[in-house]
């Protein structure tokens, strides 16, 4: 089944095209990235697919549904949810009233339970500091709990903006591990990720960006060992 659907999608700042007409598809189940330079219009598609910042044309469909003149919220009750960049806690919040942020959608009290459990499994760290103020955890818990926060919608398809970003080594792994959990229990990813190499890890396929369009794409598999992906974006020499 595909879930998302996007044609001919553009996106304007002012009178800036940051989005030139971009087409792509994500199937149920699968994980699927957006890679490219700094300024290519991955996170302002992600933005513009979550209600975030307007679309000047073109239509994109969730679960067989237009989205266009959907507000944010009612989008996230229909399953789709944005992980931003920046993480953009409530820092004066704790960490749990952070994530039943995440499920003000739902009334469902014995499941958003659950869904505490179930963030605190992903991310015992959550756990252990969850009557702690957001505001004090460090870059990496942040990032754990704007994820748990998301997954307390119970998404079908999670988008994630730059989720390693400015994280060490060790935190990135973590993040990813965690990630390919969540997608092994059947949510499915949409990933903008400055490290294309652990995001076409990941996934299943991806679509590289170049100026607001997509350049190319196809199986991530292939990508990694494609000659213009390895020089512009894996720092790999190509002979």
């Amino acid at each position: 089944m595909t879930l998302l659907v996007v044609r001919a999608l553009a996106v304007r700042y002012g009178g800036i095209r940051a989005v030139k007409g971009i087409d792509l598809e994500v199937r149920a189940g699968e994980v699927v990235s957006l890679i490219g330079a700094n300024g290519a219009g991955k996170s302002t598609t992600l933005r513009a697919l979550a209600g975030l910042i307007p679309v000047a044309a073109g239509e994109a469909a969730f679960a067989g549904e237009p989205l266009a003149g959907v507000p944010t919220h009612r989008r996230v009750a229909r399953g789709l949810a944005l992980v931003p960049e920046g993480r953009g806690v409530f820092p004066r919040l704790t960490v749990e009233e952070n994530l039943l942020m995440g499920a003000y959608t739902r009334d469902d009290r014995p499941s958003i339970r659950q869904g505490l459990e179930r963030a605190y499994a992903l991310f015992p760290r959550l756990g252990e500091r969850k009557g702690q103020t957001a505001g004090t955890l460090s870059g990496g818990e942040q990032q754990m709990l704007a994820i748990g926060r998301a997954l307390m919608g119970q998404p079908r398809l999670l988008m994630l903006d730059e989720p390693s970003l400015g994280l060490a080594p060790l935190l990135v792994e973590k993040i990813f591990e965690t990630l390919g959990a969540v997608a092994a229990e059947g949510v499915t990813l949409l990933l903008v990720e400055q490290n294309a190499r652990r995001a076409l890890e990941l996934s299943d396929r991806a679509y590289v960006l170049e100026s607001g369009r997509v350049a190319f794409s196809g199986d991530a598999a292939a990508l990694l060992a494609d000659p213009r992906v390895r020089t512009a974006y894996l720092g790999a020499e190509v002979a």
